[in-house]
């Protein structure tokens, strides 16, 4: 009897290698200098950091070389998704300084997210409405604000934001509410989770979230 011939397969798309990112010369001696900030993993820089580097450096680097590799090094995704990730920008002891702005924030994150969609033949979404949830968590802005914040031209970013925001806002009130009940009962967590169905696990953590916010 004829086996049954399987039917070929397709052949999966190509996934998009973009080009290597110029690398100016430069920013492989600010590594040496200044490692916390320009080795291995990027780190946020604070405002101001050309003034910084041009004092500290006046003497070795150009002014325009040193504008020419911070503008390389500002736009490169491995930058802006440190600037996504929420981490505080530094200065040049690579000490902490100041926050990354939520809006700043955002703005990476969807940056990175348009990057990564075009050398993929996955849906990215879920990762971008996963780090935009976790921006508006972490900025302590109300629902609103926030999106008056970061709304922009791209109509259909607008729309996955506002989706966003609508669901984290919702889960922002139930968990504020569980506080108020749980403090209002008088009773040990293990017996108030039970009550509302929830594992006591669960119930600290929201608990424990919405004591952060307020």
């Amino acid at each position: 009897m004829n086996q049954p011939t399987k039917p070929a397969r397709r052949p999966r798309p190509a996934v998009k290698t973009p080009p290597a990112a110029p690398r100016h010369p430069l920013l492989a001696q600010l590594a040496q200098w200044h490692p916390a900030l320009f080795g291995e993993e990027a780190r946020p820089l604070k405002r101001g950091i050309y003034e910084d580097l041009l004092a500290a450096h006046s003497e070795t680097v150009p002014a325009d070389d040193l504008k020419a590799a911070l503008v390389l090094h500002t736009r490169s995704t491995r930058y802006l998704n440190a600037l996504a990730s929420g981490q505080p920008r530094r200065g040049l002891d690579g000490q902490a300084v100041e926050p990354v702005a939520p809006d700043q924030r955002f703005h990476a994150i969807v940056e990175v997210h348009r990057r990564r969609q075009q050398r993929s033949t996955d849906d990215m979404k879920p990762q971008l409405q996963q780090r935009i949830a976790r921006a508006f968590e972490a900025s302590g802005l109300g629902r609103e604000a926030y999106a008056v914040l970061v709304r922009g031209r791209d109509e259909a970013i607008n729309a996955i934001t506002e989706a966003v925001l609508d669901e984290a806002g919702a889960r922002l009130a139930r968990e504020a509410a569980l506080l108020r009940a749980f403090e209002a009962s008088g009773q040990e967590l293990a017996a108030f989770a039970s009550g509302y169905g929830l594992a006591v696990d669960d119930a600290r953590r929201m608990l424990d979230r919405a004591r952060q916010r307020r």
